[in-house]
């Protein structure tokens, strides 16, 4: 079973290796985890800076989520209109 970390820990470590000039390796063995997961923590947080690293997944995937559900919404909307736009007397 995969393990999962939330924001505060993934940020915490993302900064021991930016901020605490600590190397991946000694970071990644220091919190027992993989260093793989940290490089692309560290990638994520300085393309999305404090939006980047949400408690489960990427940040990739938490914009992914928020696209579809925006498209969702948008589409809502435009029967919503189009119903408005039916109804409105001639």
């Amino acid at each position: 079973m995969r393990r999962s970390y939330d924001k505060q820990f993934k940020t915490a470590a993302v900064k021991l290796v930016l901020d605490d000039d600590m190397s991946v390796a000694e970071a990644a063995k220091a919190l027992n985890i993989h260093y793989n997961s940290l490089y692309r923590w560290i990638t994520e947080y300085e393309e999305y800076g404090e939006s980047a690293l949400p408690g489960h997944g990427t940040a990739l995937y938490s914009c992914q989520y928020e696209i579809k559900k925006l498209k969702h919404e948008n589409e809502e909307l435009k029967k919503e209109l189009g119903m408005l736009k039916n109804t409105r007397p001639s």
